[in-house]
This record gives structure tokens, sequence and C-alpha cells, in this order.
């Protein structure tokens, strides 16, 4: 397939989205919560073969040497699988953003003006490794009145053709056009690239994968793009830190799940904090390797000495590197230098320190006293999300319904002109 098949194929998808999301946009609330029920309903009742799917790409990546951290990402089992079916039942039950009222005004001359939420329109999703994406994305996508396409990476190409299957089946089953939801057919990283130069045939692309991924994707798209690039998400324990609420929130952050781009990435111990020691000796026999400067290494002889690059380095896995600060406004600074805008947390007993920290440190998401493991739509009330945008613009955080639209503004006359 050379440049211009692949254009074409993309056009050609496009195209059958921007129709079905005519429709989709159409649909009312009651309508598109009942498609995603039976959505819901055919990825259960296609389970076995779902999960063979997986069986297959899980073994061929295991074959190929893909680490641990990674084929976690790729694994679904009965217990994951019935989340992902969960989670669109959560998203059908939530409030339609499509036709909400931002704000109203009226201007002197009689004029009423109102901002509305509409769908973005037509949305490009490529993502890496985990299949439960295709199903998280189809669903915001089609819940927030708009039309997918996936590009799913190679590794899970069984399982998302499975997952996505079931999914339309149900959607079509409810009357929805089959079109709203679409999945590349092909692996061919070119088409990728068709999908990136499709200005004014998609409308938004979201990349949800590893940096190199996501750093292509935003250097190549002719598309707006909404999306983070790396996570390296820190936790600050200060001074006045509770010793036990600190080693459980530090435990949590790192080791729960190594894989997400929610993991604690970079531990900063406060100098004036009492139990430093016991804090990373207690990360070091969970299992998880530290990197650590000097006065990190002095708390513990098994921390081995940091280097210049691990300070920026997203590990996705039992990895941690290790720095002890002096004080609030010197984690603050090494957050600023070195974090990437995703999650940052502090274990703190003064509110006021606590306070500050919320104010001043500029990431999507800012926490106190808590895992960075939260970073996540489902945690934050919002039903599956589609990503982390670490951007300024459209969106920020967990992306999910609302992040899936825009607006526009109605105005409301009674015969005005203008002088």
């Amino acid at each position: 397939m050379g440049d211009e098949e692949h254009r074409a194929a993309i056009a050609h998808m496009a195209a059958e989205a921007r129709a079905a999301q005519r429709l989709v946009a159409a649909m009312d609330d009651a309508a598109k919560a009942a498609a995603l029920n039976k959505a819901a309903a055919a990825l259960r009742e296609d389970a076995a073969q779902i999960l063979a799917a997986n069986a297959d790409d899980l073994a061929a990546a295991q074959a190929a040497g893909l680490s641990p951290a990674l084929c976690d990402r790729l694994l679904l089992d009965e217990a994951r699988l019935e989340g992902v079916a969960a989670a669109v039942e959560q998203v059908a039950r939530l409030p339609d953003p499509v036709g909400q009222v931002i704000d109203r005004s009226e201007r002197p001359n009689g004029l009423a003006l109102s901002r509305v939420r509409v769908p973005v329109g037509v949305v490009g999703i490529i993502y890496e490794s985990r299949p439960n994406v295709t199903i998280d994305a189809a669903a915001l996508a089609f819940r927030a009145g708009n039309a997918a396409i996936l590009r799913g990476g190679s590794e899970a190409a069984g399982s998302n053709r499975a997952l996505h299957a079931a999914f339309t089946r149900g959607l079509t089953k409810a009357g929805a056009a089959a079109g709203a939801v679409q999945l590349v057919p092909d692996q061919d990283r070119a088409l990728v690239g068709a999908m990136l130069a499709a200005a004014g045939a998609i409308d938004m692309i979201i990349p949800r994968g590893g940096k190199n991924l996501v750093a292509r994707v935003q250097a190549d798209a002719r598309v707006p793009v909404l999306a983070h690039l790396d996570g390296i998400c820190h936790t600050y324990v200060h001074a006045a830190a509770d010793p036990d609420m600190a080693r459980a929130v530090a435990l949590n952050a790192k080791l729960r799940r190594t894989g997400i781009c929610g993991a604690m990435e970079t531990l900063l111990i406060d100098a004036g904090f009492a139990d430093g020691a016991g804090l990373v000796g207690a990360l070091i026999n969970a299992g998880c390797e530290l990197r650590g400067d000097g006065r990190a290494q002095a708390l513990d002889p098994r921390i081995i000495p940091a280097s210049a690059e691990d300070w920026g380095t997203e590990y996705l896995d039992a990895v941690l590197s290790v720095a002890v600060v002096d004080g609030v406004e010197a984690a603050m600074a090494h957050i600023a230098a070195h974090g990437s805008q995703h999650t940052d947390a502090i274990v703190t007993a003064d509110a006021a320190v606590a306070e500050r920290f919320l104010a001043e440190v500029d990431s999507a998401i800012v926490m106190v006293n808590a895992s960075s493991q939260f970073a996540d739509g489902g945690e934050f009330g919002l039903g599956a999300e589609i990503g982390i945008a670490t951007g300024r613009l459209h969106a920020r955080g967990p992306v999910a319904l609302e992040g899936l639209t825009t607006y526009k503004w109605q105005v409301r006359g009674s015969g005005q002109i203008r002088a």
C-alpha cells in the first residue's frame, strides 16, 4: 500500500465517520445510553473470544521479549474485562454533556448569548499496549456525540479486533451507525501518518502510549492534538508528614501498578522528615530499586547513585529516583525543573504548606496526602478516561466526556442590526 492508498483509506474511514457522527450527534441522551449498555452486554457475551484473542497476543508479546510491565498493560483476564464492561455502563450513566449551557448573557441591545457544549466531531485515537483503551475511547467518544477512528498497537491487534467487534455489534443492535466507531484494520505505520495528516477530515487526535509515540504525534500532526508526553510524577514527603501515612502513600504510589502514567517516578524527602531511612527501607524491602543523590544514599546503603537522566525518566517499572530536599521551596523547584506537569503530590500535616503546594505546583493534577495512582478519570468520577492531558489548551488532567466536547455560541435576537 503506497502513500496515496494510505491517505485514501483514512479519507474513506473519516468520511464514514463524519456521516455517522451527524447521526450520533442527533441521538438523545437515552438513546446513547441504551446503545452503550447494549455494547457492554455484547462485551460480556463475547468474553470467551476476547480473552482467547488476548491470550494469543500475550503469548506473542512474551515470545518477542516484551517487558513484564508492558505485558501487564496488555493482559486481559475475566476481572479486567468485567471492569471494561462495567466502565462502559458507568459512562452510560454519566450526564450527557452535549447541549449543556456553559453560560448565558444579554447585551445592552437585547441580543441573548449562550455558550453550548457540542461534540468535537471525528476524533482519532492512536494508542499502544492496553486493549482496554479501545473500549474506553469508543465509549467516551460516542457518549459525547463524536465518531472515533481507533488505531491500536500491533502487540494488541487481536484483542482490539475482538473488543471492537463486540462493541460495535452492541451499538448497531441498538440502532446506532456502525461507522461511529471504526478500527484501523491494518498495522502499517504509514496509516498513522495518514491520520496525522488528515486535517479537516479528523478534528482531533489523542495519542495514548509511550514517549516515542506521543512525541511522533506531536511533531508530525497537522490535526490538533490532546496529549501528555511523560508521566514524571513526584511525591514530596514534607517534614510534617505522618510517617505511617508517608510510607503507605509512597508504597502505593510506586508499586501498586508500576506501568501506569500516574505511578510515582521520583520521591522527594524533606531533610527535616524524621523517618527518611524507614521510608526508603520500606520501598527497597518491597522490591523497588532506588537511585538517589548523595543525601538519599546516606539514608540506606542499598540506594545506588542516580544519574542526571534519572530525574527525567519515566521508569514504568519497580525503579524509583530519590532526592533529599531542604523544604517545600526546594521540592517545588525540583518538580518544576524535572517534572512533566502530569501529577505531583505532597504528604504533610501542615495545612498551610499543603495549600501552598496546591497553588504553586504547575501540574495538571496536584494532590495532598493521597497516592498519585488516583490520577485516573474513573477515580475522579468521570467514568472511563481517554487519557491525561498536560497541555494548557482545551482540556487538562483526565480527559473524559467534557474534554471530548467543544462549544458554540448561540445568539438570539429580535431583529437587531449593527450600526
